[in-house]
């Protein structure tokens, strides 16, 4: 099948080389044009593992093209995929203008029928209007040019988008045409061969399913960082605790591991997003605002962590942070809504000089900081140890699982680590002559 996809962040392009990858002729657009030229030479400018030498291979074989221009993507594709960004605004609300312009684009560019799917991250009611202004550039060309707007929601995680494009749990289509139905049925063929994935349900109970599907999950990320929060006061171990619930298959273990909240560019958003779109239909969405409160808060617990240490010492002035982690996740070089970043921030105000070391987020990190004297952030994992009065270790890359926690007390002027995301057993901390500060879970004392 013939393929447009507008937008070339990690959503398109993602998107776009799994299609190639089944054989399907894909262009790609991009209104910026370092960009574009970058994508023919199969160079890509967001950090996701095998996505590298997806687009390499398929750019070489002819599936993959890039371009700048919305009527050349589209002179040939059956199926038009939205997939720019939908950045929130500061009250939570979603940013759709440039979901909006390229329905425009779309409207003055088209010659034939297309099916303009949905597939940027949009609330409820964003198809009705895609279609509207599709259908205002038509008239002002004169045209009556069939189209169909569909919503067809992604769920792809960062770090292992690739393998949860070729193996979906399910593929979401909010369609009210049984015709359109079936040829993104006959699309997404080659990616539920074993069983039926593809869900078809009217247009925006598909916008729906994407933002309940965000906030169940940032719902449970923020119940177990409350039980986390509520162990350390009553002498509770959350990691036991966890082993207790999660084996409930009601419950089940996936996403109760506690740390210092969720970041990252979709959760915060759509949770946003929805509780926005809820009180615009004058419903106060009491769980979700929560969800979001706690999470906020939840950013800071290593922060207190630290300043309750160093308060004996005079506090957190002229000390220096050793920090490992800046991704929000691992296995991606997203930055957006980072944990570590509240946490440089926090302590960095408190005079605090922080070393930072991250696999793939360092450059990233370095742009977002620039302007900020107590941060440098170093190429190599013990290279931030230098001179360090402690280590914080804020993102869960393997590399941080098992360190060399010998050389890490030699490099370091205290015996101390405070783990934002619980990878190291107390037990062991405490027989090495560490002092070891966590999440949920009581330090055996040394």
């Amino acid at each position: 099948m013939n393929l447009c996809i507008v937008g070339t962040g990690y959503v398109g392009l993602v998107s776009a080389a799994c299609f190639a990858e089944m054989g399907n002729d894909v262009c790609c657009v991009d209104i910026n044009p370092t960009i574009v030229e970058n994508l023919r030479q199969g160079k890509i400018h967001i950090y996701e593992p095998g996505l590298d030498e997806l687009v390499k291979r398929n750019v070489a074989e002819g599936r993959l093209r890039f371009t700048t221009k919305v009527s050349e993507g589209m002179e040939n594709a059956l199926f038009v995929f939205i997939t720019v960004g939908t950045p929130p605004r500061e009250d939570g609300s979603c940013d759709l203008s440039f979901v909006y312009q390229v329905a425009r684009d779309i409207g003055s560019s088209m010659t034939d029928y297309k099916i303009v799917v949905d597939k940027s991250t949009v609330p409820v009611g964003t198809a009705d209007e895609v279609r509207k202004f599709i259908g205002e550039e038509l008239k002002k060309r004169g045209e009556t040019i069939e189209f169909d707007v569909v919503s067809n929601p992604e769920f792809l995680k960062e770090g292992d988008a690739i393998n949860d494009f070729f193996k979906p749990d399910r593929v979401v289509v909010g369609t009210d045409n049984v015709r359109t139905g079936e040829l993104l049925k006959a699309l997404y063929a080659p990616y539920a061969r074993s069983r039926e994935k593809v869900i078809v349900m009217n247009v925006r109970s598909a916008e729906m399913t994407k933002y309940a599907a965000n906030c169940m999950l940032a719902t449970k990320i923020s119940f177990i960082n409350e039980v986390a929060n509520i162990c350390e006061k009553v002498g509770a171990d959350v990691r036991e605790v966890r082993m207790g619930i999660g084996s409930d298959h009601r419950i089940g273990y996936q996403f109760i591991y506690p740390g210092m909240g969720y970041g990252g560019s979709c959760f915060p958003k759509d949770v946003k997003a929805l509780i926005d779109t809820a009180r615009q239909y004058k419903f106060e969405p009491q769980l979700l605002a929560s969800v979001d409160d706690v999470n906020k808060r939840q950013k800071h617990t290593l922060t207190k962590k630290i300043e309750a240490y160093f308060e004996p010492q005079g506090g957190l002035k002229g000390k220096t942070l050793a920090l490992w982690g800046l991704a929000f996740k691992a296995n991606t070089d997203d930055v957006r809504e980072a944990s570590a970043f509240e946490l440089i921030k926090d302590v960095t105000a408190k005079g605090m000089k922080v070393v930072a070391f991250d696999p793939v987020a360092g450059p990233n990190t370095r742009e977002q900081f620039k302007d900020n004297n107590l941060l440098t952030v170093v190429d190599e994992q013990y290279a931030a140890l230098e001179g360090a009065d402690c280590l914080a270790v804020v993102t869960e890359w393997n590399q941080f699982r098992n360190p060399d926690f010998g050389r890490i007390k030699k490099m370091i002027k205290e015996p101390l680590i405070f783990d934002g995301r619980n990878l190291y057993s107390p037990q062991l901390l405490a027989d090495l002559g560490m002092v070891y500060f966590c999440i949920g879970r009581p330090a055996p004392k040394i």
